[in-house]
């Protein structure tokens, strides 16, 4: 990806954070122009601050390397922030993982593939507090309609076979 790809999404992650409620500014001497290694953007709302490496691509998987997430882990830490990896594909809306939720290579490199990206990240509307994501799990079961003994024990009643007072003591 070009720089000035790289630069036009970051510009547009602070606008879309600002335009959120947040109060953002991207590093300018993010990636170069200094010793010290700065996140790409930093955000707060008043009850969350966050520190964020972003990074964009075409539809390849995205990679950092190890000292790029050490260096955003050290730097959030210090600063006070949550530190973000914040990813885009084109085409797609951006998602935030948190460094240690990434897949990690054998050389010690960090990857997050299109697909994990959207199965597994934070999208934006959640990130930015306006939803929040429940999963299959969360919802449980399918619901297979009534219990069969409540509707046992109110035909009963229904039928004149059990009093209330009965129904209730079989319920409780």
């Amino acid at each position: 990806m070009s720089q000035a790809k790289g630069d036009r999404r970051e510009r547009e992650l602070v606008n879309a954070l600002d335009e959120a409620g947040f109060a953002v500014m991207r590093a300018p001497a993010s990636g170069s122009a200094t010793e010290r290694e700065l996140p790409d953007v930093l955000a707060g709302d008043g009850e969350q601050f966050y520190a964020i490496e972003a990074k964009s691509s075409s539809g390849d998987p995205i990679y950092l390397t190890g000292e790029e997430v050490e260096a955003l882990t050290y730097f959030a830490q210090n600063f006070g922030a949550k530190p973000r990896i914040g990813v885009r594909f084109d085409r797609e809306d951006w998602y935030f993982f948190h460094p240690g939720d990434l897949y990690v290579t054998d050389g010690g490199n960090y990857r997050v593939k299109k697909e994990t990206a959207l199965a597994e990240g934070t999208d934006f509307p959640e990130f930015t507090g306006q939803s929040e994501k429940i999963t299959l799990e969360e919802v449980g079961e399918p619901d297979d309609g009534p219990d069969e003994e409540i509707v046992r024990v109110l035909n009963a009643v229904e039928q004149g076979v059990m009093n209330i007072d009965e129904a209730a003591e079989l319920l409780d």
